[in-house]
C-alpha cells in the first residue's frame, strides 16, 4: 500500500482545493464557506450521503464499500477552522481575510481527506462503510465534542476513529505516532486577586495585590516541581497579568492572572487543578488578600488506543516505507480526544518539512505531503475493512 498513483494524478486538483481554503480562512464554528464547499465536493464525488450541520457547522459524508459482510464502520476526521493570526507568508494564495489565516494546516487536512473521499467513492474497494468527518472549531471551540453530542457516533454507528495532523520539522510525507497519551489535556484558569489598593508611596496602608500576585506566580511552579511525580508530565504557565490600574503610582485593588495547565495523565490533571486552587488561596491569605480561582477543564488527553495505533502505524509504514513509533508526546491540546473517548482509534502526525511552526504567521502547509496523507486516509479504510477474498 505505497502512495497511491491516483493521488499523484489528483495532486493539482487537491492542491487547488487546499489553496482555496487557505485563501478564505474562517474561525471556529463560522466555517460556512468551507463547509459548503466540502459538502458540494462530496456530492460531486458521488458520496452516498452528505449531511451538513452536525455540531453546528460540521459535515459528514458516508461512502459504502462494494460489500458489507460484517457491518464495519470506520470514521476519518479532518478539521476545517483557521486561527486569528495575521499571515506573513507572502504566498500568492495568502489569506484574503485580514487577521485570519490557516496557521495550523487545517486547510491541508481538509483537502487530503477530500482527496481520499474522492478516491474511495471511485474505487469502493472495501467491505463496510467509510464515514468522512469534517469538523469545525478545533482551535478552542470544542467542535469535536459538539459533533459527538450531536449524534455523530450513534447516528452512523462508527466503531473506530482515525485522525491526522501535520507537523513541521518532520520530513514531508513521513509519519510519527505513539501508543497511549499523544497530546495533552488542555485546561485554563483565571485567578482574581483582591487586596487593598492605594498610593504607591504608602504601601504600608495597602494590601499590595501586585506583590501577592507575583508570589502566586512563582509558587504555582512548585506544583509541578514538588507535587507531580518527576516521571510524569505537567505544565503550569501564567500567561496574562492584568490590573485595574495602569498608573505608575497606584497599587491596584485587583489583579487578574490567566494561564494554562497541561497534563498527559488524569491523576496529574487533578493535582494541577487542586494545586492551583490551594496555592493561590493560601498565598493570598498569608498577605491578607483574597484569591478566587476559576479553573476550566478543556480538551481531554488525546489517548491512542494500543491496537488502533498498530493499525495506523502499519498503514503509514506501507505508505512511507517507515514510521516513527516513539514520537515524544506534545503538551498541546487536540479535541479529536472527544472522539477517541467514545470509540477506539488513533491520531497520527504527517511531516510538513522545514516550515515555520504551527500557529505562526509564516507557517504554510506543504502540498508535497498531500499524496502521502491522502493515501494514509484511504489506506486506513481499505486496511481496516478489506474486501473478503
Amino acid at each position: 500500500m505505497p502512495v497511491k498513483n491516483r493521488f499523484a494524478e489528483l495532486l493539482p486538483e487537491i492542491t487547488a482545493w487546499r489553496r482555496d481554503f487557505h485563501q478564505h480562512p474562517e474561525l471556529l464554528y463560522e466555517v460556512h464557506r468551507t463547509a459548503g464547499k466540502v459538502a458540494g465536493l462530496l456530492r460531486g464525488f458521488g458520496v452516498d450521503e452528505v449531511v451538513e450541520g452536525i455540531g453546528r457547522t460540521g459535515v459528514v459524508g458516508v461512502i459504502r464499500g462494494k460489500s458489507d459482510s460484517r457491518g464495519r464502520v470506520v470514521g476519518l476526521r479532518a478539521d476545517m477552522d483557521a486561527l486569528p493570526i495575521r499571515e506573513i507568508t507572502g504566498a500568492e494564495y495568502a489569506s484574503a481575510t485580514p487577521g485570519i489565516m490557516h496557521a495550523c494546516g487545517h486547510d491541508g487536512h481538509t483537502a487530503m481527506l477530500l482527496g481520499a473521499a474522492k478516491y474511495l467513492a471511485e474505487t469502493r474497494n472495501f467491505d463496510g462503510t467509510a464515514v468522512v468527518i469534517f469538523q469545525p472549531a478545533e482551535e478552542g471551540g470544542g467542535g469535536g465534542l459538539a459533533m459527538v453530542e450531536d449524534g455523530l457516533v450513534d447516528r452512523w454507528g462508527i466503531q473506530e476513529f482515525f485522525g491526522m495532523h501535520n507537523m513541521p520539522g518532520l520530513p514531508t510525507g513521513s509519519f510519527a505516532i505513539r501508543e497511549g497519551a499523544m497530546m495533552a489535556a488542555a485546561d485554563q484558569f483565571d485567578i482574581v486577586v483582591t487586596g487593598k489598593g492605594g498610593h504607591a508611596a504608602k504601601p504600608h496602608e495597602t494590601i499590595d495585590t501586585t506583590l501577592v500576585s507575583a508570589q502566586i506566580i512563582v509558587a504555582l511552579q512548585s506544583i509541578v516541581s514538588r507535587n507531580v511525580d518527576p516521571l510524569k508530565n505537567g505544565v503550569v504557565s501564567v500567561c496574562v497579568v492584568e490590573t485595574d490600574s495602569t498608573a505608575h503610582n497606584v497599587i491596584p485593588q485587583v489583579v487578574m492572572l490567566k494561564g494554562t495547565a497541561r497534563s498527559l495523565d488524569a491523576g496529574v490533571r487533578d493535582q494541577l487543578e487542586e494545586g492551583i486552587n490551594r496555592v493561590a488561596a493560601n498565598i493570598a491569605a498569608a498577605f491578607g488578600a483574597k484569591a478566587e480561582v476559576d479553573y476550566q477543564r478543556g480538551y481531554p488527553v488525546t489517548m491512542n488506543h494500543p491496537e488502533a495505533t498498530g493499525h495506523a502505524a502499519e498503514v503509514a509504514r506501507q505508505v512511507a516505507g517507515g514510521v516513527d513509533l516513539d514520537m515524544v508526546p506534545l503538551m498541546a491540546g487536540e479535541d479529536f480526544s472527544y472522539m477517541l473517548n467514545e470509540r477506539p482509534g488513533a491520531y497520527i502526525f504527517i511531516g510538513n518539512g522545514d516550515t515555520a511552526m504551527l500557529h505562526h504567521g509564516a507557517y504554510d502547509f506543504d502540498d508535497d505531503a498531500i499524496p502521502a496523507g491522502a493515501s494514509w486516509y484511504a489506506g486506513m479504510i481499505e486496511a481496516r475493512m478489506p474486501v473478503p477474498a
